[in-house]
């Protein structure tokens, strides 16, 4: 299917989620766990393929010689080995859906009587090898699908489970959700305890305790090597002035640490343990096939060259409610960008940038901002702050992670930052690309 075709298929898609937009636009007016969800499942199946080599001794060894598991996986690459190529089955891209739930510590049935604290919709390209993903902070407003009226979308899955929650944000954002993942928070804890806890640094002081919710969180500024349950707590704290959204950065900076972690040999030794907490803890209609498909791709992914994005919007209180009110032109940008993968070829050379940068590295920064020069890039803004990551923020639709990957061969001192497109515009509104540079981290 040539890109026109495909375009045109999408288009009554489109049309959904454009009267959506029209209808929300009046009456509002008045972003690992990131992606941990589908890394857990496919590291589980994934590391078992690519470290016992199709090994079928190697197999029996770790899991049993009649071991259920080891039947399947010795069937898989069997499969395997009669499938030149190991070819997809899938087509080219497919969206999918990470859903994060927690049960706060009740008896509710986590499948549908919970919440979803995350909401990931990841589009993956096979063959590309690339990963788009958006966070949709759990307190958008939005009209839940089956006439259950307008409330925040992390309610759909309380409401209906997986099937209500697909079904409102396919009919919310006109995009046709392929398949799903599903986790608890105790996959979450029991997994990083498995891994022998998570390197991550932790941007400021987190403190907050809520005994109703079992949330208990207490860490300090700086590296720190997270256990299960402080994991947990890092990616459920949202009492700061960022409240939700920064929630969403915080599980996208979770993310970059869990692919260092897991991309290592030893995690192979650990593989018993997480394939009975993957039973025990994860939903998913994924096939078996399809998660080694999908692990097979991962493992030579950069996790610099995921871009990530957040739809855009405002905050909103009422009462005692607070709302993510999203912004619909901004939200199809978003929308077109990273699931449609609709990126104009770049054309300009009147491009601006902008600079944030720890004061330790004003040096550095200075540097920076000298060889962008060269490139005719002007640096508009310069803002100091005690920035903690090293991201290379997109503002404009015409700068993509091709662009910047052209950018770093010409400014080495570029390489090795996370990509994130910002539709918001939050740091500098008129620049169409940020440089952050920070002081150095985990």
């Amino acid at each position: 299917m040539d890109n026109n075709e495909e375009r045109e298929e999408y288009k009554e898609e489109y049309s959904v989620f454009l009267r959506q937009l029209e209808h929300r636009k009046s009456e509002d007016t008045s972003l690992a766990k990131t992606v941990f969800i589908i890394l857990l499942t496919t590291v589980i199946v994934g590391f078992i393929i690519l470290f016992t080599s199709g090994s079928e001794t190697k197999i029996k060894n770790i899991f049993g010689e009649n071991s259920p598991i080891s039947k399947f996986f010795i069937s898989l690459n069997q499969k395997k080995q009669e499938s030149p190529g190991f070819v997809s089955i899938f087509g080219s891209r497919k969206n999918i859906l990470l859903l994060g739930v927690d049960s706060n510590g009740s008896k509710t049935d986590p499948w549908r009587g919970t919440r979803s604290d995350t909401i990931i919709l990841m589009n993956v390209d096979l063959k590309t090898k690339s990963i788009n993903a958006i966070s949709i902070p759990r307190d958008s407003k939005v009209y839940i699908a089956d006439d259950k009226g307008v409330q925040k979308i992390n309610s759909a899955h309380a409401l209906g489970g997986v099937r209500l929650t697909k079904k409102t944000i396919e009919q919310t954002f006109g995009v046709k959700i392929n398949k799903y993942i599903v986790v608890s928070d105790d996959a979450v804890e029991n997994v990083i305890d498995v891994l022998g806890g998570l390197p991550i640094y932790v941007e400021k002081d987190l403190n907050y305790d809520d005994n109703a919710g079992n949330l208990h969180v207490h860490l300090r500024k700086g590296n720190r090597e997270l256990t299960g349950r402080q994991a947990v707590g890092y990616l459920r704290f949202r009492h700061d002035g960022l409240g939700d959204i920064g929630r969403t950065q915080r599980q996208q900076w979770f993310l970059k640490s869990l692919l260092e972690k897991v991309q290592t040999p030893e995690v192979i030794a650990k593989v018993p343990e997480l394939v009975e907490i993957a039973n025990k803890y994860i939903k998913t209609d994924l096939s078996p096939y399809e998660l080694t498909q999908y692990a097979l791709m991962m493992k030579n992914i950069d996790v610099n060259k995921i871009e990530v994005a957040t739809l855009p919007g405002r905050p909103n209180k009422k009462g005692s409610l607070s709302y993510w009110i999203l912004d619909p032109e901004k939200t199809q940008e978003v929308i077109d960008r990273l699931i449609y993968r609709d990126v104009k070829k770049m054309d300009r050379v009147d491009l601006k940038a902008g600079l944030v940068y720890n004061p330790e590295k004003e040096q550095e920064a200075l540097l920076i901002k000298e060889k962008l020069k060269e490139q005719g890039i002007e640096v508009i803004c310069e803002r100091k702050n005690s920035t903690s990551r090293s991201l290379f923020i997109a503002n404009s639709n015409d700068i993509t992670n091709r662009f910047y990957n052209d950018l770093t061969e010409k400014i080495p001192e570029l390489a090795n930052k996370q990509f994130v497109y910002d539709a918001n515009k939050f740091y500098c509104p008129k620049s169409d690309f940020i440089i952050t540079v920070p002081t150095k981290t985990k």
